[in-house]
């Protein structure tokens, strides 16, 4: 594993569709961490007013804004956020709030007590958040369980948005994937 990081600078990657309601809030709530950080932006494509509010916050210290000239998906966001990042570990979090900033303490626990080099959150290990449908929460341990059956890893929530990643890890992987 590489060395343990005890002041972690973060790179919040956030890919952005049609979130004008929430984006302003997120990025607000984002900022307030206690962290060292850089939050980048990465606009897919949105049809509503997110663009006019993301332009609104690009000249924000240490806000990135991209932008996708039409939709291609969350995980080419992902990928250009990924690109763009410097920090040392990168965070995702996506941007309609349904995650809180808050709880980034937990994710990077591990990576500062050199446990793990990848961190995946969980939506289903503090019973009293865990406020999904029934039927999703159903669907989800599904998967879930499908995914530990093949990889002989414990997820709890492998479609959690909550992922935090050593930079050049994620960045080695998603170069690959071009």
């Amino acid at each position: 594993m590489p060395e343990p990081i005890n002041d972690p600078f973060l790179s919040i990657v956030i890919p952005v569709y049609n979130e004008e309601g929430f984006v302003a809030e997120l990025v607000r709530r984002v900022a307030e961490q206690p962290y060292r950080m850089e939050i980048i932006l990465v606009d897919d494509g949105s049809t509503d007013g997110t663009r006019d509010i993301l332009s609104g916050l690009e000249s924000e210290e240490g806000v990135q804004v991209h932008y996708h000239e039409h939709n291609q998906g969350k995980g080419a966001a992902l990928r250009t956020g990924i690109a763009k990042a410097t920090g040392d570990v990168i965070l995702i979090q996506d941007a309609d709030l349904e995650y809180d900033p808050d709880e980034y303490r937990y994710l990077l626990q591990p990576l500062i007590e050199d446990q793990a080099d990848v961190v995946y959150g969980s939506r289903f290990q503090i019973s009293e958040k865990a406020d999904s449908p029934k039927w999703h929460k159903a669907v989800n341990g599904f998967i879930t369980w499908l995914c530990n059956r093949i990889t002989r890893l414990q997820f709890t929530d492998v479609e959690t948005c909550y992922k935090l990643f050593r930079r050049p890890l994620i960045q080695e992987i998603a170069e690959g994937l071009k």
